[in-house]
């Protein structure tokens, strides 16, 4: 008697989820979980509201069309205070709360310092804007991914373009952490390759609010431009002063991404004319870009800036990776997303199963003043076939 209510019981309860449809089922499955680490205070911090912007709009966006395979796509964010240390603590945190596929830092330190631990954590990364080759050189993981063109990306872009930079001589002045260095010592390798002079480099620490030696140190050595690489509210303080001091307009400035929205409301008038590297614009034209400029607009009723585009860039390719795994297990994730093409706001791009580079095109733009006020436009767009080769350093 008893076997045979045990047998009816389970009778009914494969009735009922026959009955109950497919789709209902799937909404069942555990959500996605992503940990959104980005700067809310410290020098990244206007960078950091636009990463996280960026990056909400596309988990919004997905979850307004039923979610991934059915689940939800939850987040939980955490300020790395513009740090590394800060960034490897939430990051940490995050992942132990089960929050363990983990994006949204700036600084390639802090990128860095989250990627040494992704095993220990259970974790998979997405560097949507740390663009240091170790990255994706000497310290590559398995589980991490880099969404946004890299250093070496960069100055292969440049190369070509510094074909036709005017002027015999160039100073250089960037951060001094590892992206400001590697892109101080690229671009100087660039210039002297063509038989230019690069006779005064100068590195400024983090958090640097007077410029004046260095820009007295610039004016002093007589170049005829200035290659920059100072990231965020340093960035802005260096340029204002830039002109204070009257570097500008006599001496002309070149960015390596410097020419962010932010940046660009934050100084007025004085990057008209500023040449640099972009990321991402937001007339690139694709059907999914056109799709996202159109719903960034009808939501906060300008255009997306190119750090949002970039970090909603890499938003997506972290959901695209769990919905091709059917998970959001961050080792299949990881598996699944290595060597695909996937449909990005560039078009169609290839992860590289080498490194995990995700293949985008990259630009070299210019600000202008538009009805007012600045904004950045793509002049020169360069093909993922100008992408150098992955570093033999890395080792999966």
């Amino acid at each position: 008697m008893l076997k045979l209510k045990k047998l009816q019981a389970l009778l009914a309860t494969a009735a009922l989820a026959a009955a109950i449809p497919a789709t209902a089922l799937a909404q069942m499955k555990d959500p996605v979980k992503v940990g959104l680490v980005s700067s809310k205070s410290g020098v990244w911090a206007e960078m950091g509201e636009e990463t996280i912007r960026g990056i909400r709009f596309a988990i919004d966006e997905v979850n307004a069309k039923g979610g991934i395979e059915g689940s939800k796509v939850e987040v939980a964010e955490g300020d790395d205070e513009s740090t590394p240390d800060g960034g490897r603590r939430v990051a940490e945190k995050l992942a132990r709360d089960g929050f363990n596929l983990i994006i949204g830092p700036i600084g390639s330190a802090t990128s860095l310092s989250i990627m040494q631990n992704l095993d220990r954590w259970d974790a998979a990364y997405f560097a949507t804007l740390s663009k240091s080759d170790k990255i994706t050189g000497d310290t590559c993981k398995s589980r991490a991914f880099r969404t946004v063109q890299s250093d070496a990306m960069d100055m292969a872009m440049i190369n070509a373009w510094a074909k036709n930079l005017k002027g015999n001589t160039f100073g250089v002045i960037g951060a001094d952490y590892a992206w400001g260095r590697e892109s101080s010592e690229s671009f100087r390798k660039a210039a002297e390759a063509l038989g230019k002079k690069v006779p005064v480099m100068l590195f400024a620490p983090l958090g640097t609010k007077d410029y004046s030696p260095y820009i007295s140190q610039l004016k002093a050595a007589g170049v005829d431009a200035v290659w920059a690489a100072i990231p965020g509210r340093d960035g802005i303080a260096f340029m204002k002063q830039a002109a204070e001091f009257s570097l500008t307009p006599k001496t002309a400035l070149l960015g390596h991404a410097m020419l962010s929205d932010f940046m660009l409301r934050a100084t007025g008038k004085v990057q008209d004319g500023m040449a640099g590297t972009l990321g991402y614009a937001s007339d690139i034209d694709t059907p999914r870009n056109k799709a996202f400029v159109a719903g960034f607009k009808a939501k906060f009723n300008r255009l997306p800036t190119e750090t949002e585009g970039l970090a909603y860039h890499g938003a997506t390719v972290l959901l695209e990776g769990a919905r091709l795994a059917k998970s959001g297990k961050p080792a299949e994730v990881s598996k699944a997303l290595r060597g695909a093409t996937i449909e990005s706001v560039f078009g169609p791009i290839q992860v590289r199963a080498a490194d995990h580079q995700v293949m985008v095109p990259n630009f070299m733009g210019r600000a202008k003043v538009v009805d007012g006020g600045m904004r950045s436009f793509a002049e020169h767009t360069y093909a993922p076939a100008t992408i150098p080769a992955a570093s033999p350093l890395c080792k999966m």
